[in-house]
């Protein structure tokens, strides 16, 4: 058993792909508008896993989406290889930092705001 596809609730699609595709750096895996369906994925990785753009049409998604924001948790988690080098590049970009990169136990985590109405933690693992 594996992950193929695992998703993210989103308040604008449109928006979303832009981010995660320009911003970020995942490509666009698929697309298809008639059920507003759209994934990205790794671009070292582009056959892996896939993270849905799900829109949170979808009351209980939504709510859910707003309640963990205003409690600071975060959406998802993606690792990075330099962690540092992966903030200064998305500061540059212009992405809003909740959590500025720290070390804790196994890793080293940052939080950033992903403007589609979603904490995303990044991190990069520490040999313990």
């Amino acid at each position: 058993m594996k992950i193929d596809l695992t998703s993210v609730f989103v308040d604008d699609t449109d928006k979303a792909l832009k981010f995660y595709t320009e911003v970020l750096g995942f490509v666009k895996k698929v697309h298809i508008p008639e059920i507003n369906w759209i994934t990205v994925a790794s671009p070292d990785e582009s056959e892996g896993t896939q993270l849905l753009l799900e829109p949170n049409e979808n009351t209980v998604a939504s709510t859910y989406q707003k309640g963990i924001f205003a409690q600071g948790i975060p959406a998802t988690s993606f690792a990075v290889e330099n962690i540092e080098m992966e903030y200064k590049r998305l500061v540059q970009s212009g992405v809003e930092f909740t959590v500025k990169p720290y070390k804790t136990v196994g890793a080293i985590i940052a939080v950033f705001n992903d403007t589609c109405g979603n904490l995303i933690q990044i991190h990069q693992a520490m040999n313990i």
